[in-house]
């Protein structure tokens, strides 16, 4: 079957790449002229770069050994950096303890070893952990930035008895910690503290095509015992910068070729035990196996493609249990690696800001092999949960005058249900990123182009959208010092389909063109929706302990991103400030202290007032490392509406309501590490409250063994929960009292046998019941300011659900073996229990635990074995 050709604004976008891609005038002497690091607020703009911090890297006639020791030849022969400065807890003091660092390379390698001075060795803090967690332990890291573009590069850190952790960095201070590198390190403690010997292959950076090359570079310490941090050069938390404070490695030329290949193929094989709805074959088994393959291609020192064929991402951990009763969709965050990696170029968020930032943009990985649509109406117990992907493809990389560009290309398979009807149809989805420095970063223009293209057919033509376009264009501006920032961003979006499937869009959740009070016209006859979207913010983000960001944004009621995006609703407006106070300076009782203070007003685009509130938050680190959190919200002050309460109906008012929380979190460093968190609301003049409590236990009883237990138990009385829609003639908007609690526990095993070989098991019961009473609809007046006329009574039809109770069950565990750098066996056990009645039981809790482990389980048991090739 031919694949679904790429959207037009895929040819579009490689047009205007050629004139993006052209030489920028002046930008090179531009970027030449900014200092690498900033000597502090009142000098940074007249800093040079002589004043950096610099070292100097030797190449190395016999690679050495990756032990952690320094008696290799080039040791002898490098010299030694080690102006350390401790920037935690107190910025610019004098360490406690000295730590030196030495550089050297050659055709295929960079080499970095660190000496950490520790007069007590015996109480180095070690822990075995598997790869990037971080436990309580000491810490080395070095951070690289082989561009020296100021904004981008990669953390490589060690803690001492080997575990590793590594970051990819993009926009100067964001960290990807799912980049997973290819690369070495030794470690070793001894008389003197301990070391860390590094070897990073040049073919996991991304650097000019130059004979000699300037590295930005840093060196980090952690004391975990005393939680200090020192770093070379020293980093200022206060200026809201990161790759920009990096000093200088020098001394590197005639590094190897460029053009680098990695492939990793995979093969699979799968058992899964299904049959929970199938009482004829309560065992019934399936086997499965495929073969697949990731492939990583330096196309050029600059860009990078990479592609995988057929993935399998058996290995990651299932998402957590959720029951959603609102209008909007529930977020879930992107975890398998393929679409982790390098997110953070693709990453184009829309309706965000300081005071609410919650996932929403252009781009939505999970949309990329999601659950086919189209299983509520046509799947049956053998339908496919989730969409293979037939193969995806992106290439990433910086060109030369600072423009990142990023592009993707996936192709997902048509899957059916019962009878062969479609409940996912060939799907081509394209993403184009593309993103200009400017000023030395201080400054930048984005570009961001989305397009799906579905292949529709008799079954799905009527329910799902044909194709779907948005594009984006943003700019940011620091000014004064870097004290300052402004920031903008336009949107645009277009959807087509036919006509049903454009008027289930205007009447979907997220956009309401039904509503009968307001000033949208529901038009049954369209093929196609536009919409457009604004966002400004004026903030100012380094230099003392005040920081603040007013923010304005819009989305018509037109805007609709959701085919690989994510947008909960259209048709708003908002102004929201934040401003808070940071103090950094250790005082008597604290080491660290922050609070905020917030307001946000919502409407919707024609004026409608749908929000006023107030908050603020306060965080405070103790002097023995415990944390204390709290603060609270009041909302839905002056008299306001909801316009979405209803589903489609008229806006409701809304009276004031109440959410008052805190928290304590214990000392990291200990073997128990405790947290307990308490959140109340009050609402309805009176009628509904919420209460929750939720903590969490880290517990170490051995080195290599962590285990994590937590709960979360919740009380949620709503008198203005949504109960339905009934009457085909007028309609009855019926809302009830819905008395509902839950209870979710979760647990995660992690042993560490190697910093290679490590075990982790994950799993989550989640009960949530509740009942419905006072059943009532919307009475000819629901924006009154007395609670009681906004409602009349109502009866619903006979049979109607009065209840719910919802049990599920989410486990994963993962055994993965390194036995090569870059090559990887996992063993996995994939375990589910789901069970839905609509009748509220109210049996003990012990009894609806006990009922949820005697459901008929679904296993999947998966063997998958990957294998690391490089040239």
């Amino acid at each position: 079957m031919p694949l679904v050709p790429a959207p037009r604004a895929l040819s579009l976008l490689l047009g205007l790449m050629t004139v993006l891609t052209a030489p920028c005038l002046g930008a090179q002497q531009q970027r030449d002229s900014t200092p690498g690091t900033k000597l502090s607020d009142s000098t940074a703009a007249a800093a040079t770069p002589a004043a950096l911090a610099v070292s100097a890297a030797v190449r190395a006639r016999h690679a050495p050994v990756i032990d952690g020791k320094e008696d290799d030849e080039v040791w002898r022969d490098a010299p030694a950096a080690g102006d350390f400065r401790e920037f935690q807890p107190t910025e610019g003091k004098a360490p406690r303890y000295r730590t030196t660092f030495k550089a050297a390379y050659d055709d295929r390698n960079l080499y970095i070893f660190i000496r950490a001075y520790d007069p007590h060795p015996d109480s180095i803090m070690r822990s075995l952990s598997r790869r990037d967690v971080r436990g309580p332990a000491d810490q080395l890291k070095i951070i690289i930035d082989a561009y020296h573009d100021r904004r981008s590069g990669y953390e490589f850190a060690v803690n001492p008895v080997g575990v590793k952790r590594d970051y990819a960095v993009y926009n100067d201070t964001d960290e990807d910690d799912s980049w997973d590198g290819v690369w070495d390190v030794g470690t070793a403690i001894d008389s003197l503290g301990w070391t860390a010997e590094f070897r990073i292959p040049f073919s996991q950076l991304r650097f000019a095509n130059t004979p000699t090359h300037t590295f930005g570079f840093g060196v980090w310490r952690d004391i975990e015992r005393y939680k200090e941090r020192t770093s070379w050069p020293l980093y200022r938390q206060s200026q809201n910068t990161f790759m920009s404070q990096m000093g200088r490695l020098e001394g590197i030329s005639e590094i190897g070729a460029y053009h680098r290949l990695e492939i990793t193929p995979y093969v699979v094989a799968k058992d899964i035990t299904a049959g929970a709805g199938v009482p004829a074959e309560p065992w019934r088994h399936s086997q499965k196996g495929s073969i697949g393959a990731d492939l990583k291609y330096g196309i050029t020192p600059n860009l990078t493609l990479d592609a995988t064929v057929n993935p399998d991402f058996g290995q990651v951990e299932a998402d957590p249990a959720v029951l959603n009763l609102s209008a909007f969709e529930t977020f879930f965050s992107e975890k398998r690696p393929f679409f982790l990696e390098g997110t953070g170029l693709y990453r184009y968020d829309a309706n965000c800001n300081i005071v609410n930032c919650s996932g929403e943009g252009l781009f939505y990985s999970r949309r990329i092999g999601r659950g086919p649509q189209l299983n509520g109406l046509y799947g049956g117990n053998g339908s496919a949960s989730f969409t293979p992907i037939l193969g995806a493809a992106k290439v990433t990389g910086r060109l030369p005058h600072g423009l990142n560009v990023g592009i993707i290309e996936a192709v997902t398979a048509r899957t059916v249900g019962e009878q062969q009807a479609t409940t996912e149809p060939l799907t081509n989805y394209a993403v184009v990123r593309a993103q200009q420095d400017l000023r030395g970063g201080e400054s930048g223009l984005g570009l961001i182009l989305t397009g799906v293209n579905r292949r529709l057919d008799q079954w799905s033509d009527p329910f799902l959208r044909r194709d779907a376009y948005s594009a984006g264009v943003n700019a940011r501006h620091k000014f004064a010092s870097s004290r300052y920032e402004i920031l903008a961003n336009l949107m645009a979006s277009e959807v087509r389909g036919s006509a049903q499937a454009i008027a289930s869009t205007q009447q979907s959740g997220v956009h309401l063109y039904q509503r009968p009070d307001d000033d949208l016209v529901f038009d049954s006859t369209r093929t196609s929706l536009r919409g457009d979207a604004e966002e400004f913010a004026l903030g100012k983000i380094g230099g003392g302990i005040i920081r603040f960001q007013t923010s304005y944004m819009r989305q018509s009621p037109g805007f609709e991103i959701n085919d690989v995006g994510f947008l909960r609703r259209a048709n708003e407006q908002s102004w929201s400030t934040w401003g808070a106070l940071q103090l950094r300076t250790p005082k008597w009782i604290y080491r660290s202290l922050q609070a905020n203070f917030n307001e946000w007003n919502y409407w919707t685009a024609d004026g409608l007032p749908t929000e006023r509130a107030v908050n603020t938050n306060w965080h405070t680190n103790l002097k023995n490392n415990m944390w204390v959190h709290f603060g609270g919200t009041i909302a839905q002050l002056g008299g306001v509406f909801c316009d979405n309460c209803a589903r489609g109906g008229p806006a409701m008012r809304v009276s004031p309501a109440y959410y008052p929380w805190f928290g304590i979190q214990g000392d990291d460093r200990r073997r128990i590490v405790p947290e307990l968190f308490f959140n109340f609301g009050s609402g309805d003049a009176g009628h509904s409250y919420y209460r929750n409590i939720n903590g969490d236990a880290e517990i170490r009883l051995l080195t290599q063994l962590q285990i994590n237990v937590g709960f979360s138990a919740t009380k949620n009385l709503d008198n203005n929960q949504f109960f339905g829609r009934f009457g085909s003639g007028p309609a009855h908007y019926s809302f009830a009292r819905l008395d509902q609690q839950t209870l979710s526990l979760n647990t995660r095993w992690s042993y560490t046998a190697s910093p290679t070989l490590t075990f982790q098991l994950y799993a989550e019961p989640f009960v949530s019941r509740g009942k419905y009473t006072d059943i009532r609809e919307l009475s000819a007046n629901p924006r009154a300011t007395d609670y009681g006329d906004r409602f009349i009574a109502f009866t619903p039809p006979a049979n109607t659900s009065l209840g719910f109770n919802v049990k599920q069950l989410r486990s994963n565990t993962v055994m993965r073996w390194e036995y090569r750098p870059g090559s990887s066996l996992f063993l996995v056990w994939q375990h589910g229990r789901d069970f839905f009645d609509p009748k509220y039981q109210g049996q003990p809790w012990k009894d609806e635990i006990k009922d949820l482990f005697a459901l008929h389980p679904d296993n999947t048991f998966l063997v998958k074995l990957t294998y690391w090739l490089n040239r």
